[in-house]
């Protein structure tokens, strides 16, 4: 099982394609492969078919470490 980013690179896919192909926005897209977005099932087959695999081939789970989100959002302290 491999992610959609992973994918992009071994099949040489550029993101533009993906998303025409599979009839997705860019920016949901690039949501997805950031583990921001839960694609639908819908969304699944659509991107699974742009990338000439099964659905059940690629890994759909959040990737992002929610511990990383405040961090990210905020900034990491200075004094610790």
């Amino acid at each position: 099982m491999k992610t959609i980013d992973v994918l992009l690179e071994e099949l040489q896919l550029s993101l533009e394609v993906v998303s025409t192909r599979a009839r997705i926005t860019p920016e949901r897209v690039v949501a997805i492969i950031d583990g921001r977005w839960t694609p639908s099932p819908e969304e699944r087959r659509r991107l699974a078919t742009a990338l000439g695999v099964a659905v059940d081939d690629i890994s759909w789970g959040h990737t992002m470490a929610p511990r990383n989100v405040r961090y990210h959002q905020f900034g990491l302290k200075e004094v610790f």
